[in-house]
């Protein structure tokens, strides 16, 4: 029998005496007729299987890519995965997405988006290298000069976005610097040219205080040729899993719900039941930081809406009428505010942001966690502490600004300054010099919880850690406990 289904196709690039030759995947001088692929897209229909693509950590199966064309914008590529926890076909959801630091599973979807010919842009953060695909086929390629500094507002993380805005000429609040030819997607983000300041003067090479850099000519020709919701797939690797043996010399620690963990390397020091899902208090408050830092511009005061079902342990909000995000990010995460976790939500709307606390937590692999409001005050926000060693994670590596905002660190000079002065930081672990971020919590459903990260030293060389404790009657002394274990058995 002869198997008639359709296959998958690889386009191979070849040149011949280094002249550019037109063909999908292939780089043409900008001048000459590009030819547009048809392409069959019965293929796709009803989200047809046309590969399968399991990932080593994620479990995750590539199924298809549609295009809904839009009037005066760009295509727009419908992505479907096979949901590893439902054997269901699901939707992947443009924005940030951890399965895109896996190389197989970011080659394969750009790889359909060449086959469907689709027009996009590929930013290789790994490679320093920004491709602009027009109906397929390569039309430029060129280098990253430079990338959001690791841990920053401006860290752009794997993903898949649209472009939202085009500004010839961005002035960003937060640098105090205009970005020429400027494109942005999730609202945080930009693609631009080298950024100068008000008096044209440029940048230094070191600065810090701009996204994703290209050359100003580079950045100029690919602003003109692209439109509003063209794709941007955004390759950038996570934590390797570097090696780093750990060598424990005597028994085990007994306490409800605890975790210590190397965050880099993911080794497990000690901890009781991995996946024992409990009420987790205001360490909530870590996903709603992620949620605002992706979603919402942090580039902008927005309109406090003071909520009356809310009460923190020191409001602040109370009159005023408007605030600067930052400022919301630092008493969310500095004093726990929940009238600050509820304005934040706010501007997605409550509903539509729980659903991405929620989506985004499946995202990261979090199978035993719920969120049901952005404070952490209700029963039913539960998780546990592996699925708490994930998020912590994906935060240290993405969105690390966020646990120095818990130290209440100062956030370099490029960036807004808070409206509050001197807060009351509830996350520190008094007596200790080793503590660099976290974030605690307290109700009666819930206990005392906690999240800490600490350095270690081991076999002399400094290693972050991560401390984790849930419905502890006593976080401080539990916390200090663990952190005597961690480093009389694997310190020095």
């Amino acid at each position: 029998m002869i198997d008639e289904s359709p296959k998958r196709r690889f386009y191979a690039v070849r040149h011949e005496e280094d002249i550019p030759q037109s063909g999908k995947g292939l780089l043409i001088p900008s001048n000459l007729g590009r030819r547009r692929k048809k392409v069959n897209f019965d293929l796709y229909k009803n989200f047809g299987l046309f590969s399968v693509l399991l990932l080593l950590v994620f479990g995750i199966g590539f199924v298809g890519v549609q295009t809904v064309a839009s009037v005066n914008t760009a295509s727009v590529p419908q992505i479907s995965i096979i949901n590893p926890n439902t054997a269901e076909i699901e939707p992947l959801n443009y924005g940030v997405q951890v399965a895109f630091t896996q190389s197989g599973f970011f080659n394969e979807t750009r790889d359909a988006f060449i086959d469907s010919a689709v027009t996009f842009l590929e930013v290789d953060l790994v490679e320093k290298k920004l491709r602009y695909f027009a109906d397929g086929v390569l039309v430029e390629n060129v280098p990253i000069i430079s990338k959001g500094l690791a841990g920053s507002w401006c860290q752009t993380p794997a993903g898949i976005y649209k472009v939202e805005t085009k500004k010839e000429n961005y002035f960003s609040t937060m640098g105090q610097v205009y970005q020429p030819w400027s494109l942005s997607f999730q609202s945080n983000f930009y693609l631009h040219g080298w950024p100068s300041y008000g008096d044209k003067t440029p940048v230094a090479e070191d600065f810090s205080g701009d996204c994703i850099r290209l050359k100003t000519e580079d950045a100029e020709r690919i602003y003109k040729q692209i439109k509003i919701n063209t794709p941007v797939l955004v390759y950038e690797e996570n934590f390797s899993g570097e090696p780093f043996l750990y060598e424990p010399k005597i028994g085990d620690l007994k306490t409800a719900n605890y975790l210590i963990a190397d965050v880099e390397s993911s080794t497990v020091l000690a901890s009781s039941d991995l996946d024992k899902s409990v009420p987790i208090a205001s360490v909530t408050k870590l996903m709603t930081a992620v949620i605002a830092t992706e979603y919402i511009n942090l580039d902008k005061n927005v309109a406090v809406n003071q909520p009356t079902f809310v009460q923190s342990l020191i409001p602040r909000l109370g009159d005023r009428q408007e605030v600067s995000m930052y400022s919301l990010l630092q008493l969310l995460l500095v004093e726990s505010s929940n009238e600050a976790a509820e304005v934040i939500a706010s501007q997605l709307g409550r509903e539509k942001f729980l659903e991405q606390m929620n989506q985004k937590a499946k995202e990261i692999g979090m199978v035993d966690t719920y969120f049901i409001d952005p404070s952490g005050l209700g029963a039913e926000n539960v998780s546990s502490v592996g699925d708490l060693l994930r998020l912590t994670q994906y935060i240290y590596k993405n969105r690390k600004f966020i646990f120095e905002l818990t130290a209440n660190q100062n956030i370099p000079t490029s960036y807004v300054s808070g409206e509050f002065g001197e807060l009351v930081n509830f996350n520190k672990v008094e007596g200790l010099d080793n503590f660099i971020g976290g974030k605690v919590g307290e109700t009666n459903a819930a206990g005392q919880t906690s999240v800490s990260l600490h350095k270690l030293e081991v076999k002399g060389e400094e290693r972050i850690i991560v401390i984790i404790v849930l419905g502890s009657e006593d976080r401080h002394n539990d916390v200090l406990e663990l952190l005597q274990y961690a480093e009389d058995h694997f310190g020095g």
